[in-house]
């Protein structure tokens, strides 16, 4: 047998025997360990730490070895206002059952309930994290997982607060199944690759549910992002998926549902976007698909802006909102919009093939005036602007022909959004 393969069977079997002979060091005030502190200068690579219920203020707990500490009736780390709590810097390290609470605020230091910093394959779950300025700092790291936290903030300002789940320079990790409400962004993402995000709940956040910059190659799917400041922000990416998200009531000035930002080779399929200021904002982003998603009573259900080239949006719902499209007229040359049902279509459908026998232009003049003059908007349900709006759709002059979807659906599609 060669040295490699004894190596390697070696390198197999660490982990099985590893766990065989795992020591379980308990931390409680009758137990051999009354801190975690000794508990883990006691322990070794593979070790359990069960902490008791009770209320431990250590400050900052340094994690170096790849052991699992498991809270048992959901121990209290409090750091008292001052300090982050707990460090992790050892690779396999899991963290489950513990509720950590009060990390200081700070201006010069992003502190954490939990941080991985330059560590792969450790585990965050079933966790509670309040009042942690971060409540999940990872950089550096790769192949993790970070699931089944619930991470409750208590932001006022964006200045000083901090984001709940914050993943900086990291790659291959999953996060899900998390809620998490009240921080600055709910998961923030920047130069993170080759991750997922799904199953989560991010609701009412001073700035965005989810924020991706700089990250590519990502999936995310089966959220709920309800009542933030500004919905989704995905920006200066390439090649996302989104699918079947749910962006909900997130109302205000400059309050989107999504928003896209030099965004390229993206699939955005099956998403609910209801009741949002404006559903979709795009700008500078190319070749997206946009299909089977609903857009229900929004303000402005899409907003494409210059620079945006080579999109499709096809076979979407359009119910109910304020405004369907607003565009740049020259955007029509560059993009397409066809097989779309649209709930303000008025034509008809003599062959009953299921479309509409006359093109669907979706912007209303309307809408092109209160892009040059938003105070008009106070005027949006008067008898002056139905009339204007019927006017221009009997004999089309303003609005942009090449802005038209040919094949309008008489009916709805049927939906599969699961979120």
């Amino acid at each position: 047998m060669t040295k490699k393969k004894l190596l390697l069977i070696l390198c197999g079997l660490s982990l099985p025997l590893q766990s065989m002979f795992a020591a379980r060091l308990e931390v409680c005030p009758s137990c051999s360990y009354q801190t975690i502190h000794s508990a883990l200068e006691n322990a070794s690579d593979g070790d359990q730490i069960i902490i008791k219920s009770g209320l431990y203020r250590e400050g900052n707990i340094q994690v170096t070895k790849s052991v699992h500490l498991l809270g048992e009736g959901w121990p209290v780390l409090d750091g008292e206002g001052q300090t982050e709590i707990l460090t992790i810097t050892a690779r396999h390290v899991l963290i489950e059952g513990l509720e950590i609470r009060n990390v200081g605020n700070s201006y010069i230091e992003d502190r954490a309930g939990i941080r991985l910093r330059n560590t792969r394959f450790c585990t965050i779950r079933n966790n509670r994290l309040v009042n942690t300025f971060f409540g999940i700092y990872l950089e550096h790291s790769a192949d993790c997982v970070i699931s089944g936290n619930e991470v409750l903030g208590e932001a006022l300002e964006e200045n000083s607060s901090g984001n709940a789940i914050h993943c900086w320079y990291c790659q291959r990790l999953t996060i899900r199944d998390n809620q998490v409400y009240r921080h600055r962004d709910g998961i923030y993402f920047e130069f993170v690759d080759n991750s997922q995000i799904f199953g989560n709940t991010s609701k009412d956040n001073l700035r965005y549910g989810l924020h991706f910059m700089f990250s590519n190659d990502d999936y995310y799917y089966e959220n709920r992002f309800i009542q933030n400041g500004a919905g989704v922000a995905v920006m200066f990416s390439k090649c996302i998926d989104m699918d079947h998200n749910i962006f909900a009531s997130n109302w205000g000035r400059a309050s989107y549902g999504l928003l896209l930002k030099e965004l390229t080779d993206t699939d955005i399929r099956n998403n609910s976007f209801r009741e949002n200021t404006i559903g979709i904002y795009v700008e500078g982003c190319s070749r997206i698909d946009y299909h089977h998603n609903e857009f229900k009573q929004n303000g402005w259900a899409l907003k494409m802006s210059g620079g945006c080239l080579d999109n499709h949006l096809q076979e979407n719902n359009f119910i109910g909102n304020s405004f369907d499209l607003s565009t740049l007229a020259s955007a029509g040359t560059e993009n397409t919009f066809d097989n779309n049902y649209w709930s303000e279509y008025s034509g008809y459908d003599l062959d009953h093939n299921g479309e509409g026998d006359i093109p669907y232009l979706p912007m209303k003049l309307f809408n092109q005036i209160v892009q040059q003059t938003p105070e008009a908007l106070i005027l949006l349900r008067s008898l002056f602007i139905d009339l204007l709006n019927f006017s221009e759709k009997v004999s089309p002059v303003f609005t942009p022909e090449n802005i038209r979807d040919l094949h309008p659906k008489m009916n709805p599609y049927t939906l599969n959004i699961r979120s």
